[in-house]
């Protein structure tokens, strides 16, 4: 009992060291990212659904607003869950019978590896990793203990999963596939399964409801998915890249991948190697994206620390210091790119030193290389911008502002103005893209317009075409932005078809998602 309580002590400790650790590794330099704002957005719109994914990110979102949407609200959500999430690892750990060494090696990948990035950001990657953990978990702990109530943590998992983000699907396809691949699949003939699954049903009726109801935006999503972002998706691509999220800790997760599926003391957790192939199938046949498969690994993470503690409780204890070594020195030379640790320019000479510029980290979605990773270029220039365009925005008469629209092309835009709009004196900013479009107003009286974009609107753009004049009032001039060059463009003295012209358009937008 003192042995389990000293455990669990220091499963807790790790966690703790999880939870605190990303406060002193962003530097101060860096905003918000882009995908951020809209999740902040969604909160102030509260629903059963959106157009890119369910609801529950929208809750935390909803009390990160409440405590006023600062750094430390919007980053703790992702820090608790990443915590979360190696709780369950590390109980998976001690249920085997792993002890300090394991559970050492068990707490790498979460301060080592891209999970450092993904329980870093708010976007829903976070939940979607904590819950197929869970899943996996619970089943874990059904196939150790045979009691029902882990089918029912089960049922919740995969329902809050959904609820979520859509890719929990492929989990819960994929580890129910393994189970019915292995002699775990005597659960089908339980009947606190189908129960438990009633309730996983239950939970994300009401999105399925809003699917319906709007006509099933999902859809819409995953195609401009596909056109604008997957299609660029390969195999070889997607392999190479668990490889490079994991590097630091890949013979941990490897060590987990054969201790399930080839020896005998890890034959009833079988499944569990079954659901990592099949779902890495299915992320390669649908094109996903390489960071949909991260929730496939803590439990492999989990078996792998216990079965190299054990292999080397008796000999080849050195090798130990060596697995250690390997991890956080590599861990430690490659976290600037994990984590933004320096200001862009520091960081753009630290990645030309020493030649981690050249690999597919810099690559974006573009398919063209960069200075920076993406997401670092995600997370600068928004308030910039946004003072800028209050700045125009506030240089109008105030009987012109009252009749003046702010507009932005990217959802990101939108949802960047809004965030920074009372510091800017800024009108509540509109978009018509992704989700941003089922908040636009149904009726208009406007005069000026100012568009915040890239270039200026074509003569095919019929709504730009009412306005007596259009100039460039100012720009973005931050070369490692990836927004850098956006413009605030004002559009001056709308004629009378105007504001009929633009119902028109939103009615017409609006109208594919509605019943």
């Amino acid at each position: 009992m003192k042995k389990d309580n000293t455990l669990l002590k220091l499963l807790y400790l790790l966690a703790l060291i999880k939870i605190i650790s990303p406060f002193f590794l962003q530097n101060s330099f860096y905003q918000p990212h882009r995908d951020e704002y809209l999740y902040l957005a969604e909160a102030h719109h509260m629903s059963w659904g959106y157009m890119e994914v369910p609801p529950l990110l929208s809750v935390f979102a909803w009390i990160s607003n409440w405590f006023g949407a600062g750094m430390f609200w919007i980053r703790i959500w992702p820090d608790l869950f990443g915590a979360l999430t190696f709780l369950l690892a590390g109980k998976i750990i001690i249920s085997l019978g792993g002890k300090t060494f394991a559970l050492l090696l068990g707490s790498l990948p979460f301060i080592l590896d891209g999970y450092m990035r993904l329980f870093f950001l708010f976007m829903p990657n976070f939940l979607d990793v904590f819950f197929w953990t869970l899943i996996a978990f619970s089943l874990i702990r059904y196939v150790q203990t045979e009691k029902n109530k882990w089918l029912y943590w089960f049922g919740v998992a995969a329902g809050l999963g959904m609820m979520s983000k859509y890719s929990a699907a492929f989990y819960i396809i994929s580890i129910l596939g393994g189970m019915l691949l292995t002699k775990n699949r005597k659960v089908f003939t339980n009947k606190h399964f189908y129960y438990a699954s009633l309730i996983a049903l239950l939970i994300f009726l009401p999105n399925i409801l809003w699917q319906y109801e709007h006509r099933f935006p999902v859809i819409n999503h995953m195609d401009e998915l596909q056109q604008e972002q997957l299609k660029y998706n390969s195999a070889t691509g997607f392999i190479a890249s668990q490889v490079m999220m994991n590097l630091p800790c890949i013979f941990i997760w490897v060590t987990g991948l054969i201790y399930v599926s080839f020896i005998s003391s890890g034959e009833k957790y079988r499944f569990t190697g079954w659901s990592y192939l099949l779902v890495i199938i299915l992320l390669i046949v649908l094109r996903g994206k390489d960071y949909y498969a991260l929730g496939a690994y803590p439990a492999l993470f989990a078996f792998g620390a216990y079965h190299l503690e054990k292999v080397t409780s008796l000999r080849l204890r050195w090798t130990r210091y060596a697995m250690l070594i390997f991890s956080f020195g590599l861990g430690i030379f490659g976290m600037p790119l994990t984590m933004p640790l320096a200001k862009p320019e520091t960081l753009v000479r630290y990645y030309e030193k020493t030649g981690l510029n050249k690999t597919g980290s810099f690559k974006w979605e573009d398919q063209k290389m960069h200075p920076l990773p993406q997401d670092f270029a995600d997370m600068m220039g928004w308030k910039e911008l946004a003072m800028k365009t209050g700045n125009v925005y506030n240089s109008l008469p105030p009987g012109e502002r009252t009749k003046t629209m702010v507009y932005c092309r990217g959802y990101f835009t939108a949802g960047a103005l809004n965030y920074y709009r009372k510091e800017a004196g800024l009108p509540e900013v509109y978009s018509d893209n992704a989700s941003f479009l089922f908040w636009m107003p149904d009726k208009y009286d406007i005069k000026n317009l100012i568009l915040v974009g890239h270039t200026m609107p074509g003569k095919d753009d019929i709504v730009f075409q009412q306005f007596e004049k259009a100039g460039i009032k100012d720009s973005i001039d931050m070369p490692l932005f990836r927004e850098n060059g956006m413009k605030i463009i004002l559009f001056e003295h709308g004629n009378d078809s105007l504001n009929s012209i633009i119902e028109k358009e939103v009615a017409g937008l609006k109208s594919k998602f509605q019943r």
